[in-house]
């Protein structure tokens, strides 16, 4: 009996991101981007690391109904500092409060990933905790750093892949795209269960 090959399904990233988005470049697949229409308010008393999970398959899941054919990746990330929540500042005056909070510090940055198949039904979801150590920081050191990078759309108000690594002491990762971002190791492993075909 002839089988037929296995149907190409569309990829889509459901973000707005331009990090997550250089991220998936690199895999070397086509993909379209579709912004995700989802509250990100936490629910009270909610953990770091379920807000992160519960906001990456909800940003999937409202996708993947604009695009039921596609194979849609869901991401968020939420910083975790003894266990409360820090967002993306949005501006300067909290990102400064932030990074005084932070120094001295270690700070789980938790990355959640989704990946969702309407057409099959295919859901799965992870988690990439990152720890992240950082040194004692002066509020000159504070100013000057986001002075220069103005990391205002970034949760914990500071950018690894950036100067923002001056900050730290130690990054403690088995995903090491994870803490930009997006984590390609856990989302290839998902992808691939979803039947897309990589490297």
């Amino acid at each position: 009996m002839h089988q037929s090959p296995p149907l190409k399904r569309p990829l889509v990233l459901g973000s707005t991101s331009r990090y997550r988005r250089e991220l998936l470049e690199r895999l070397n697949l086509p993909f379209d981007v579709t912004a995700p229409e989802v509250d990100e308010t936490p629910l009270p008393g909610e953990a770091p690391s379920s807000l992160a999970l519960r906001l990456a398959l909800a940003k999937a899941r409202a996708v993947a109904q604009l695009h039921p054919d596609a194979v849609v990746i869901g991401s968020d990330q939420v910083a975790d500092l003894a266990g409360e929540p820090l967002g993306k500042p949005g501006h300067h005056e909290r990102a400064v409060v932030q990074l005084r909070q932070m120094s001295s510090q270690t700070v789980v940055f938790q990355t959640a990933v989704a990946v969702v198949c309407a057409a099959t039904g295919f859901e799965q979801i992870d988690l990439a905790p990152v720890e992240v150590k950082f040194r004692e920081l002066s509020d000159a050191e504070i100013e000057r750093y986001l002075r220069a990078e103005q990391p205002y759309d970034c949760a914990g108000s500071a950018k690894s892949e950036g100067l923002g690594i001056a900050l730290l002491d130690a990054i403690h990762s088995d995903d090491p795209t994870a803490l930009i971002g997006l984590p390609l190791i856990r989302t290839c492993r998902m992808l691939r269960a979803a039947g897309l075909v990589l490297p």
